[in-house]
């Protein structure tokens, strides 16, 4: 199982990133969510601050290009194999960092991943 970042996350059930949490807790991943409110989204916290995390194997965002350099550094310290952007999320700048870094950028959706079994 891939214990995964949700950069985005958000308790509103309407929103991608709340259906990705669940969806990822159903197929066993271990979630760790990053978003601007707290709250709780299948069973566990929404957090507000960008805290250490261990072992992270894949970033998945939720937050537009614009939104992003703050997540930069951030996102490359936790050396995470790969990071993927879901549509509107897109950013060539940051997959160039990322992959300088030695870190995978896929352009993808994380629900269609799950459900087709690539992920």
């Amino acid at each position: 199982m891939k214990k995964t970042l949700i950069i985005g996350a958000t308790s509103n059930p309407s929103r991608y990133a709340f259906s990705a949490a669940h969806r990822l807790k159903r197929h066993g991943h271990e979630i760790v969510q990053i978003g601007l409110r707290p709250g709780e989204v299948a069973g566990e916290p929404i957090h507000t601050q960008k805290g250490i995390h261990d072992a992270i194997d894949t970033v998945t965002l939720y937050v537009g290009p614009r939104n992003q350099p703050e997540y930069y550094d951030y996102v490359v310290s936790l050396h995470p194999k790969r990071v993927i952007f879901n549509p509107g999320t897109e950013n060539s700048e940051f997959e160039n960092l990322l992959t300088q870094n030695g870190i995978e950028p896929i352009e993808a959706c994380t629900l269609v991943m799950l459900s087709t079994g690539q992920y």
